[in-house]
């Protein structure tokens, strides 16, 4: 079932965008400054402002009470103005569940509720960039910062339909 996030969710929520970013940022071990950001950043108290915040939604994919994956938008957030759209922040689904559908599922009631018009950025190594091309995003653009001391390379794709 795909729903909107709700308070009580908050745990869950940081427990899975945790598992997620760790298992996709940390390729090479776990260092000082990556730990600190993920656990700085991914609180209970972060997700609650995001699902109060009327400039956000978050859609989560539960079965059997279980929170299996998420994805974040952000309608004030547009790239090379808002012919691309809106962004979606975040599409993290749990890594024991990767390829059963779910960010397909999320993406597509993400299109059904708020329109396809819709842009996102991805790591350069992070494998769902095959993911993004397979549903024939396209790219349009590469975005670089840095983090930690290194320059983060990010590939920008618009929703296939935009």
């Amino acid at each position: 079932m795909i729903r909107e996030a709700r308070s009580q969710d908050a745990q869950c929520l940081t427990a899975l965008a945790l598992q997620v970013w760790l298992t996709t940022y940390t390729t090479d071990g776990m260092r000082d400054e990556y730990a600190a950001f993920a656990l700085a950043t991914f609180t209970p108290d972060y997700f609650k402002k995001i699902i109060n915040n009327q400039d956000n939604k978050l859609l989560v994919y539960e079965r059997d009470s279980a929170v299996l994956g998420f994805l974040l938008i952000n309608f004030t957030s547009h790239h090379q103005g808002q012919d691309n759209g809106f962004e979606v922040e975040k599409l993290y689904v749990h890594s024991g569940f990767q390829g059963q559908g779910i960010g397909r599922q999320l993406l597509d009631e993400l299109s059904k509720r708020y329109g396809d018009r819709y842009w996102l950025y991805t790591w350069v190594e992070n494998d769902s960039n095959v993911f993004y091309q397979r549903l024939g995003f396209e790219k349009i653009d590469e975005i670089s910062f840095q983090f930690a001391g290194h320059d983060i390379h990010n590939n920008v794709y618009r929703s296939p339909t935009n």
